[in-house]
């Protein structure tokens, strides 16, 4: 799995590409733990290059939102495949995260 981030109107935009699994979950909470200590408060994830999540990457994103929860902080998810999405869909996670077709329509629902 590799993670690259970039910023746009100062929001930062991280970019996923690989799995998210049991193996590669802890990687993913590693970057996004700081993440959550400096009170980002906006982030958005690229699922454009994820082909498939597992419970314990869903586990990963669940602590992210809960822990910037405290502070307002904002999590937004772009680009999910179908596969990945009806993951989300299956398990009702869509009810609780921001999911977005796209980059531009998940940085406009952050900056609302």
């Amino acid at each position: 799995m590799q993670i690259t981030e970039r910023t746009e109107d100062t929001i930062p935009i991280v970019s996923i590409t690989g799995d998210i699994d049991l193996e590669n979950s802890p990687k993913l909470r590693e970057y996004l733990k700081p993440k959550a200590s400096q009170k980002t408060p906006r982030l958005l994830l690229d699922f454009t290059g994820v082909s498939y999540i597992d419970s314990s990457g869903l586990a990963t994103l669940i602590e992210y939102f809960q822990s910037v929860q405290g502070f307002g902080g904002k999590l937004a998810l772009a680009s999910l495949s179908p596969r990945v999405k009806n993951v989300f869909e299956i398990v009702r996670l869509e009810q609780i995260f921001s999911l977005h077709p796209d980059i531009p329509s998940a940085l406009a629902a952050l900056k609302s």
